[in-house]
């Protein structure tokens, strides 16, 4: 109970700071930012617990330590042993922490979780939370932020753990790679929250698909008039060819007497030439015939 000592701020090696589920009340300190060890990020070495076993060996107590320590992350306890000094978390969730979340905790570029969930926490998400380079597990849900998602956030690389449900937050969801593979759980429970991931269309979506959609039907019916052209121009050309084809020889034999008579004089010719032809190539094929028998 009662509320976070100032005196925390002066604990500058610390890495793991867990204070959760407890009745913590008033707001979060503004000089987390004093935790420089959080804002590195490489490791630190971390000393946990002492081991005697030395004893029997040099006949005198000489400790060494052990890295090893059970840590809430990603919304369960994970065990970290050699890889401990990569590890530097804020939790202070299942509190009654009012007010905002401190600015000067962006600047904490090696922490790798933070959890402020399940608290009354109000304000907005700090716009330069993507300076927080190094988180991987970020929970703020089940408070009263309001506003928009910092659009800073979706240049996190290693955020694979997000949840920011139940809050009043509002507007469209950053796009980003990263903020479009968290599914729906990590923004439900705010009404005025859109994009894709909650399948919610924003307001100005339609407006904004509006001209595109009326270029594309447009394109479709400069592309449908063209191909009736088109066509017009192919049934046209085969009129015309019909007209000056047919009528150019049949209306000019139909008109001239002589040129008609001519014509028919030539066919009757071609004519014959045919029947002649016809008849001795047939009688060949028969004398060929007969003679083979």
């Amino acid at each position: 109970m009662g509320r976070m000592p100032l005196q925390l701020c002066h604990l500058t090696s610390l890495q793991i700071l867990d204070l959760s589920h407890n009745s913590i009340t008033g707001t979060i300190p503004k000089c987390l930012n004093n935790f420089t060890v959080m804002a590195q990020q490489k490791s630190s070495y971390v000393s946990i617990s002492t081991d005697y076993s030395d004893y029997y060996s040099y006949h005198y107590y000489e400790p060494t330590y052990v890295n090893n320590l059970l840590v809430s992350f990603r919304g369960k306890y994970l065990e970290y042993s050699k890889t401990l000094g990569l590890v530097k978390v804020i939790d202070l969730s299942s509190n009654k922490l009012k007010g905002e979340i401190p600015k000067g905790i962006t600047s904490l570029s090696g922490l790798i979780a933070l959890n402020l969930s399940r608290n009354l926490l109000t304000g907005i998400i700090p716009q330069n939370i993507g300076h927080m380079e190094s988180l991987e597990s970020l929970d703020l849900s089940r408070n009263h932020l309001s506003g928009i998602i910092a659009p800073s956030l979706a240049n996190i690389s290693f955020l694979s753990y997000l949840n920011l449900s139940n809050n009043n937050l509002s507007g469209r969801i950053p796009t980003g790679t990263q903020l479009q593979t968290f599914n729906a759980s990590a923004y439900i429970g705010n009404p005025y929250l859109c994009g894709l991931s909650l399948l919610k269309k924003c307001v100005g979506d339609e407006a904004a698909r509006g001209p595109q959609t009326g270029s594309k039907q447009g394109e479709g019916n400069i592309q449908e008039h063209a191909n009736s052209r088109e066509h017009l121009w192919f049934y046209a050309s085969i009129a015309l060819g019909f007209i000056f084809g047919f009528w150019g020889v049949c209306g000019t034999l139909l008109l001239k007497n002589s040129w008609r008579h001519a014509y028919f004089r030539y066919l009757e010719r071609i004519g014959d030439w045919i029947s002649v032809t016809t008849a001795v190539s047939m009688a060949k094929l028969l004398g060929n015939f007969k003679t083979r028998c």
